[in-house]
């Protein structure tokens, strides 16, 4: 069995997560990329699951990657989706995994960018193997559960996939987000602390 998966014009991880997801239920898989970053991450995350790759640019600038299981090859667990971002692993503590997040943007530097990659973090984490149990937004992270962030609706993914998301309530009335708020759950300093002290894993993007 094939598919073709035809991921030009996609930002980086939805190639892969698309190469990943096809991978699961196919041998034999052609992807479409026009990028090179997205290029080399799609090639490694084949490779780290033992299929064969064969890579080729057509005179257009497209990149044709074919991908075929091997024997005994599959999606190894942990692999990771993306070349910049440690492999998970599963929890070796008890208790939920929470992702604690104080921003609505990622990393420091240029705003834009931080925001560009925060969407690309919480898009993520709907088709991770070892996403969160919860999701803690404080800080200006609490812009993100609004209507116009961009990630309400891979919000509301996460909620609908059973992922609670607490929005601090104090957060929310600093920046007068009140009836703003469009996912997740308006809570308050003792609920925050509780989760955060009771966790098995916090990641904090």
């Amino acid at each position: 069995m094939s598919e073709l998966v035809d991921a030009k014009g996609l930002a980086c991880p939805q190639p892969v997560i698309l190469t990943k997801k096809a991978l699961d239920s196919c041998d034999d898989v052609t992807v479409l990329l026009d990028n090179t970053t997205a290029l080399e991450n799609v090639k490694r995350l084949a490779s780290n699951s033992g299929c064969a790759v064969e890579a080729t640019e057509e005179p257009s600038g497209v990149f044709r990657i074919h991908i075929r299981k091997q024997e005994d090859a599959g999606i190894r667990e942990g692999t990771s989706l993306e070349c910049t971002c440690p492999t998970d692993t599963p929890q070796s503590a008890q208790g939920p995994t929470v992702f604690a997040i104080p921003s609505n943007v990622m990393g420091y530097g240029n705003d834009e960018l931080g925001a560009l990659l925060m969407k690309a973090f919480i898009h993520t984490a709907i088709d991770l193997e070892h996403g969160p149990d919860m999701i803690i937004l404080y800080n200006t992270g609490v812009k993100l559960a609004t209507s116009d962030s961009g990630v309400v609706d891979d919000l509301k993914a996460l909620e609908a996939k059973g992922v609670r998301i607490l929005v601090c309530g104090t957060c929310v009335n600093f920046f007068e987000l009140g009836g703003k708020i469009r996912a997740g759950i308006v809570s308050n300093m003792y609920d925050i602390a509780s989760t955060l002290s009771t966790a098995g894993r916090i990641v904090k993007p």
